[in-house]
């Protein structure tokens, strides 16, 4: 087996550390009954709705098929509501949606915070966030090799 280079090492490290992340973020976000998918979700439609199902899935980290299943979830505990005109179906956050989201909010941002606030510099901080948008921005733009 080849050896890992210094960038499979940095992607390893940063799989584990988002896995981490969010199972400690599930708990979290338990006494709000909300797992961190549905957060992200309710966040997404809190800040461009009203807006259709694909808009939302090209948000967010959820299959087509997760996301059906999760908008039902959610229509069903009334935290969203799916509205149709004439083609379109949009999706809105009810009063009780929102009133979630803005209870949750404040409190999972302080969470994930903590993260890097513990044990990083604000400098070191800065540095991480130019690195990890210079990242995002090329994986974006990243083609798949030739086969």
């Amino acid at each position: 087996m080849r050896k890992h280079t210094l960038g499979s090492l940095t992607w390893i490290r940063m799989m584990r550390f988002t896995n981490q992340s969010n199972q400690l973020s599930n708990d979290f976000l338990k006494h709000f009954d909300l797992t961190t998918a549905q957060f992200d979700v309710l966040i997404q439609i809190k800040t461009f709705a009203p807006l259709t199902q694909s808009q939302l899935a090209e948000k967010v980290t959820v299959t087509q098929g997760g996301m059906s299943r999760m908008l039902a979830r959610l229509e069903k505990d009334g935290l969203i509501e799916r509205k149709q005109n004439w083609k379109t179906k949009t999706i809105s956050l009810t009063a009780k949606g929102e009133q979630m989201i803005d209870e949750a909010t404040p409190s999972q941002l302080q969470f994930q915070s903590s993260f890097f606030e513990e044990v990083l510099t604000e400098e070191e901080m800065k540095t991480l966030n130019r690195l990890m948008a210079k990242l995002e921005k090329h994986s974006r733009e990243k083609k798949l090799p030739q086969a």
